[in-house]
């Protein structure tokens, strides 16, 4: 990317001191639209009426933040890897302590599964897992970046949902985007986290593999109920349903057979995976064309109940395109160098202990990265883990900090 620093710091000042709702274009074909202030009351509600509404029966607490944090949607140019590079758009977030000190840790966030477009970083107001990121780092004096994957935020493209390669080069021109920011406004990050949930979690995995590969380093990372293995965690939430599954897995279904459909050019996929009842509304979710409220009363509970027989069984040997691709999509088959924690709960909906497991029990087995799995506790669900990680990984960055 060709872009001057100086005109870029003296756009990012100048817009920081006067700010507006209307993006600033940068020559290089980089924009950012400054949101706004958290303040420090604003961040400490984060940390606690809002952590209630998103979580009642958390009993976590968490310190209260230090200093405001200044909040950026990032546009930016991309690449869809799975489609022979064909150029693109992708969106994220730049959350900036104010603060004297411009020499500080940077943590990247990957998010969880949303059944909205916007409900992702760049849009914080609708995304608490971002928000509670902000308050918990950014509000204590680290620089929290958060990519929105393709097909969200200001993407227009279709969903990328758990597309290995795609959401690896989001995530990766989000980092190099926020690098370029910081370096022209003089900020110079100390160290560099990853942190991810769900989804995101392994998102966090898949990024931290590629960024691994390219010598990027990092200092740590954390990933809270990652589905470390897709073809596995399918195969399990179809043949394998269990009491205490989530209700929206069938969303996870819609969004992840179509998503494959578009960018693995797998034409007829979703019409030979969904029952014909059901198609139209796995594609609407798809398409952002409606929510999850309106979704789930479409669909049946269990996904083995809206796909097809010939589906079904195509999951017992494995040997479909769709199957094969999935085999690919694995986040931690890799030698690592990089301390990784692992977080998992008794009662997860989403992410079973054994599929959380696996990237600490492989990277042990084979002699990696120091990898650790930590249990959040037998009540601990989703949202559960969840908060177990962002309070255990906040301290655990910091040894490296220190």
């Amino acid at each position: 990317m060709c872009i001057t620093l100086a005109l870029l710091l003296s756009l990012f000042q100048a817009h920081a001191q006067a700010p507006d709702l209307k993006p600033i274009a940068i020559p290089s074909g980089l924009s950012y639209q400054f949101l706004g202030t958290y303040t420090v009351e604003r961040l400490n509600k984060i940390l606690t009426s809002e952590l209630q509404e998103f979580a009642p029966s958390n009993t976590i607490t968490f310190p209260a933040a230090k200093n405001a944090v200044d909040l950026y949607r990032v546009s930016y140019p991309s690449v869809v890897p799975e489609q022979l590079n064909r150029p693109t758009r992708a969106s994220g977030l730049i959350a900036v302590p104010k603060v004297a000190n411009k020499n500080l840790p940077v943590v990247m966030y990957q998010h969880g599964t949303v059944f909205t477009k916007t409900a992702v970083p760049s849009f914080p107001e609708e995304s608490y897992e971002t928000r509670l990121m902000i308050a918990r780092f950014a509000g204590d004096g680290y620089i929290v970046v958060a990519a929105d994957y393709f097909g969200k935020g200001l993407s227009e493209e279709p969903d990328s949902y758990l597309v290995k390669a795609s959401t690896q080069q989001a995530c990766t021109d989000m980092y190099h985007t926020a690098k370029i920011i910081l370096d022209a406004v003089g900020y110079k990050p100390s160290q560099f986290f990853l942190s991810g949930w769900s989804q995101g979690g392994w998102a966090t995995l898949v990024f931290l593999n590629h960024l691994e590969n390219l010598g990027v380093k990092v200092t740590a990372a954390a990933a809270a109920s990652a589905p470390a293995d897709i073809y596995t965690i399918m195969n399990r939430w179809i043949n394998n349903y269990q009491p205490v599954d989530a209700v929206f897995l069938t969303g996870c279904a819609a969004l992840q057979i179509n998503a494959h459909e578009f960018y693995y050019n797998q034409p007829g996929l979703s019409t030979g995976a969904f029952k014909p009842e059901y198609l139209q509304a796995a594609r609407d979710l798809h398409a952002n064309k409606i929510g999850w409220p309106e979704y789930s009363k479409l669909v049946p509970f269990k996904i083995r109940d809206m796909l097809t027989e010939s589906f079904v069984k195509s999951s017992i040997g494995g040997e479909t395109p769709y199957w094969q691709k999935l085999q690919q999509t694995h986040g931690y088959r890799w030698r690592s160098v990089t301390p990784l924690r692992c977080y998992h709960g008794g009662q997860d909906e989403v992410t079973p202990s054994y599929i959380a497991e696996l990237p600490a029990g492989f990277q042990t087995f084979i002699g990696g990265g120091p990898t650790q799995a930590l249990y959040a506790g037998q009540t601990a669900d989703h949202r559960g883990v969840f908060i177990y990680g962002v309070q255990d990984q906040k301290g655990w960055f910091e040894s490296f900090v220190k």
